[in-house]
């Protein structure tokens, strides 16, 4: 597809529109070379830290089914992100209104690692926004283009914010474990 074709899929309010993110949720970024590649960064130590604590969680049977869903939901939606950034500029050319993208390129893609765009392609126009509305009148709710990495971390964002007291309860459940049984331990030490 050419940046910016649009294929209505489902009657006149789902559609596969292409464009390509240079930044993150809604097209923000945080400037050219070096904000693309301290944002890839920042997606990468995010992961990690959500990859270990999830897995430090499961090892010490301290969790439950639903916070192991969460955290997946953000920890792949990321990854994807993080894979499509990295990757998708070294075997793609340049997208452009008039011509697609090609796979592998004569020479190379049209970025080094790390410095690519998210592909994006999901649009959906659920209802229009009455006019008189301040602010959003006369626009489409929820105008974003996104792709199944964007949806399962905001899925997981959500069921993190519906399960919080549910998952964060069993994390102060651990600290005050942890704290109590150091307190034991240095009376016995003392």
């Amino acid at each position: 597809m050419c940046l910016g074709e649009q294929v209505a899929l489902w009657g006149n309010w789902f559609y596969l529109f292409f464009i390509e993110n240079e930044g993150m949720a809604f097209g923000i970024s945080l400037g050219q070379n070096f904000g693309k590649l301290l944002l890839s960064l920042l997606r990468i130590v995010v992961v990690a830290f959500l990859f270990y604590y999830i897995l430090r969680q499961i090892k010490r049977a301290k969790t439950d089914t639903i916070t192991v869903v969460v955290f997946s939901l953000i920890i792949a939606g990321a990854l994807g992100n993080i894979i499509d950034s990295a990757f998708y500029g070294l075997f793609f050319s340049e997208s452009t209104i008039f011509a697609p993208a090609v796979a592998f390129p004569e020479g190379s893609g049209y970025s080094a690692f790390l410095y690519g765009k998210v592909v994006d392609m999901f649009y959906v126009k659920l209802f229009l926004i009455p006019e008189w509305f301040p602010l959003w009148g006369g626009s489409y709710f929820f105008p974003a283009i996104f792709n199944i990495a964007d949806a399962c971390v905001t899925v997981g964002l959500i069921l993190l914010l519906i399960f919080n007291g549910r998952i964060f309860s069993e994390t102060d459940k651990q600290v005050d474990e942890l704290t109590s049984d150091e307190l034991k331990s240095d009376e016995l030490t003392s």
